[in-house]
């Protein structure tokens, strides 16, 4: 069923309709959640109160780009989980994997030192997100891990389209530094940067 005709069917009502949008929407909000809060169980929380919210308000949805709506009602509830005060001091990397990737033990292609290297400069990039302010870890997110265009990132973010830039390209500057002070996890050609 079309996006549109979804938004339409959730506005009056069906529940079905709702749930094929939360069906399709549920594995990115997880994903920025998780990679915001750096807690399995807090993107969990934040995923299901933002489709709750979205819930509520589908009848002030009126036009543009649903998914930036979601994602922006995402970013809120993280920025809002943030500033509570009540997220964990440590986080959790091992909790960060995607769901639904295969368990190390059924890759067959990829010899063992090859697969902890991978985890490792996987586990040294989740870090490096977490080490970023959290407004510009959300821009950095959002446009280079969601593939937002800058436009609609803005409108997740509620800022302007020049905001966007300039803290993705901070975000991107210390995603660098952060990753070229920790050149032994590069891959080899990446080391010499």
């Amino acid at each position: 069923m079309d996006e549109a005709l979804l938004i339409a069917e959730s506005k009056r009502g069906n529940g079905e309709a709702f749930t094929r949008l939360v069906t399709r929407y549920q594995g990115q909000v997880f994903n920025l959640a998780l990679r915001m809060l750096g807690d399995r169980a807090a993107a969990e929380d934040i995923t299901q109160e933002t489709f709750l919210a979205a819930y509520r308000n589908i009848s002030s949805f009126t036009a543009g780009n649903f998914r930036a709506w979601l994602l922006r009602i995402a970013a809120n509830a993280c920025r809002d989980y943030l500033r509570s005060g009540h997220h964990r001091k440590t986080l959790s990397l091992e909790g960060m994997a995607e769901e639904g990737s295969p368990p190390p033990f059924l890759s067959t292609a990829e010899a063992p030192e090859e697969f902890a290297t991978r985890r490792a400069l996987r586990e040294t990039i989740l870090q490096g997100l977490l080490s970023l302010p959290p407004e510009q870890r959300l821009a950095i997110l959002l446009v280079d891990i969601h593939g937002l265009s800058y436009e609609e990132a803005a409108q997740a973010m509620g800022v302007p389209l020049g905001t966007v830039k300039s803290r993705l390209s901070r975000a991107r500057m210390g995603m660098r530094s952060f990753l070229l002070a920790r050149k032994e996890l590069l891959p080899f050609p990446l080391r010499s940067l």
